[in-house]
C-alpha cells in the first residue's frame, strides 16, 4: 500500500507472514495471524483465537492501543455498505459489557463483504 493511498484512507489486505513477523509477540503459544488488513495505520488482525484491532495514535504512530477481542465475547456483529453518496462502508462490533458497538470504517477499496465473511467465520466456529 503506497503513502497516497494511506492518506486516503484506503484500506488493504497485508501478508499474514508480514504481519506475523511484526506482531508475533503479541501471540500466544499456538496462536497464529490468518488473516490481516491494514486500515490507513491502524491493524485488523485474525487469529486463530482472537480479532487484535491495532491503533496507532498521534502523529509519529508511536503510541499504540492493542485491543484484544477473543471471538466467544463477540455477541453480535454489523457491515453497513459503502452508498452512492457515502462512500465509506462500516463494520460494527458488539461486545459483552459494551453498549455501544466498536465501529470502523472502510473506503470502497476493501470489499468490506470480505472482512464480514472472515469474521462471520470465526465468530460462528467459536459458538
Amino acid at each position: 500500500m503506497g503513502f497516497f493511498d494511506g492518506l486516503m484512507g484506503n484500506a488493504s489486505e497485508i501478508k499474514n507472514e508480514d504481519a506475523q513477523k511484526e506482531f508475533g509477540n503479541l501471540l500466544i503459544q499456538g496462536e497464529r495471524i490468518e488473516k490481516s488488513y491494514k486500515l490507513i495505520r491502524d491493524l485488523f488482525l485474525f487469529t486463530n483465537k482472537r480479532l487484535i484491532l491495532i491503533d496507532k495514535q498521534g502523529m509519529s504512530g508511536k503510541k499504540v492501543e492493542y485491543h484484544s477481542i477473543p471471538y466467544t465475547s463477540i455477541t453480535h456483529f454489523a457491515i453497513e455498505t459503502a452508498g452512492t453518496f457515502d462512500l465509506d462502508a462500516e463494520l460494527k462490533i458488539w461486545i459483552s459489557g459494551m453498549d455501544l458497538p466498536l465501529t470502523k470504517t472502510f473506503n470502497k477499496s476493501l470489499n468490506i463483504y470480505d472482512v464480514h465473511a472472515v469474521l462471520a467465520g470465526y465468530i460462528l466456529a467459536s459458538k
